[in-house]
């Protein structure tokens, strides 16, 4: 049997549970998700020939032409913890978005997951998520690449790791696991409210403390809100680094990219290889921005999910056959895109009642093109949630043929 027979197989019918660090455990499920070489290979492609487009000057001049001008400041550096969500189905890897500051990440290093001996680095036809102690090491190398761009050889002193209500977030705790990675290598590191933020004489700073890089957790992409001014101003001067910046949001992030990276002829006309726009065709539903004929969109709806062109973590995202009039209108308005619904993977489990389905989706973390972590998230319902019992984050366990 393949190993995609065997992924396919073992996600309809394997009992097994990985157990997550029991201090977290509201993130994480216990029903490993099992994924082929082949597969993987394919995301990694798909990852590997978005970054190529994105680095021609023609893709860039098209996609900051419509950003804030913010966007358009240069940066020297791709920033931290770009996100690639796919959903894995009968077809292959669909990539339905791609965050500049996908969270997660260091959750799934502090899960160090406990694997039964089936699925643990004793059998050579598995193989699990890198250790704890591994994935720290590449995203604190990750950190210093970017902070070295930039600053060449300058120490690193301070770190702001900012968000809005940063205390209120659901992620907080993975704030927290990151301001003790810093820690550990005489980093000072703190977790802040954007609205704290000062900026005065040429210098962020944070209760008196002089800023030097800024982990960007914030949603407010472009630093538009005027609590957000400080941050905003560091940007434009160059006063902190921030990662991940307005720019790396602008070319990766704005589903209306999506809409370009699936536009056969546009790829064409920018120098874009016959292979890669194969690989990104093979790879990203069809996305368009919505307008035109009402009636035309409403009629095919059920065909379609539709996004806010700007939005985030599922925010104002509707599946077509979900929609009801007065929402359709307000879709209509503007500024949505819509793509090809790709169906979530699916994981069953069995229990004394029957089986129970979760739907699947697969996050890569990626810095400059590459991939760091793979993770799963299991939920049920309409949109990627953490409110669903038994889900959460789970490994994503490789297999191979042998």
């Amino acid at each position: 049997m393949s190993s995609l027979s065997r992924a396919e197989s073992l996600n309809k019918n394997c009992d097994c549970e990985s157990v997550g660090a029991d201090r977290l455990a509201q993130f994480y499920s216990r029903t490993p998700v099992f994924i082929s070489a082949a597969q993987l290979r394919e995301m990694n492609a798909a990852i590997a020939a978005i970054h190529r487009v994105i680095a021609l000057p023609a893709y860039r001049s098209a996609v900051l032409a419509g950003a804030p001008a913010i966007a358009s400041m240069a940066a020297d550096t791709p920033g931290v913890f770009a996100g690639f969500d796919f959903h894995v189905g009968a077809d292959g890897p669909k990539l339905i978005e791609i965050n500049t500051n996908a969270g997660g990440a260091m959750l799934n290093a502090a899960a160090e997951w406990r694997h039964p001996a089936c699925c643990n680095e004793t059998n050579p036809a598995v193989r699990g998520p890198a250790s704890r102690a591994r994935l720290e090491a590449d995203f604190l190398a990750m950190f210093r690449k970017e902070w070295r761009l930039v600053r060449g050889e300058q120490p690193l002193n301070t770190v702001a790791i900012v968000d809005e209500n940063p205390r209120g977030q659901f992620l907080y705790p993975e704030f927290q696991l990151f301001q003790q990675l810093f820690a550990a290598q005489g980093i000072e590191a703190f977790i802040a409210d954007a609205a704290e933020l000062q900026f005065a004489g040429g210098v962020l700073t944070h209760a008196g403390r002089a800023i030097d890089l800024v982990y960007n957790r914030l949603t407010d992409f472009y630093f538009e809100q005027p609590s957000h001014e400080a941050l905003r101003r560091a940007c434009e001067t160059g006063a902190a680094l921030i990662t991940p910046h307005p720019r790396a949001h602008a070319l990766l992030a704005d589903k209306r990219n999506l809409t370009r990276l699936t536009d056969a002829a546009f790829l064409g006309t920018i120098g874009v290889s016959a292979d890669d726009i194969q690989t990104l065709l093979r790879a990203i539903p069809r996305t368009v921005e919505v307008s035109g004929c009402e009636e035309t969109w409403w009629r095919e709806r059920k065909r379609w999910f539709f996004k806010p062109a700007t939005g985030f973590g599922s925010r104002g995202a509707y599946r077509g056959d979900k929609l009801t009039r007065r929402v359709f209108g307000e879709v209509m308005r503007g500024g949505y895109v819509a793509q090809e619904i790709a169906p979530p993977g699916e994981r069953l489990r069995s229990l004394e009642a029957g089986s129970e389905q979760f739907k699947v989706d697969l996050r890569c973390y990626v810095h400059d093109g590459d991939v760091q972590l793979v993770a799963a998230r299991l939920y049920q319902g309409q949109t990627t949630n953490f409110r669903t019992a038994g889900g959460g984050f789970a490994p994503v366990i490789e297999l191979h043929d042998v």
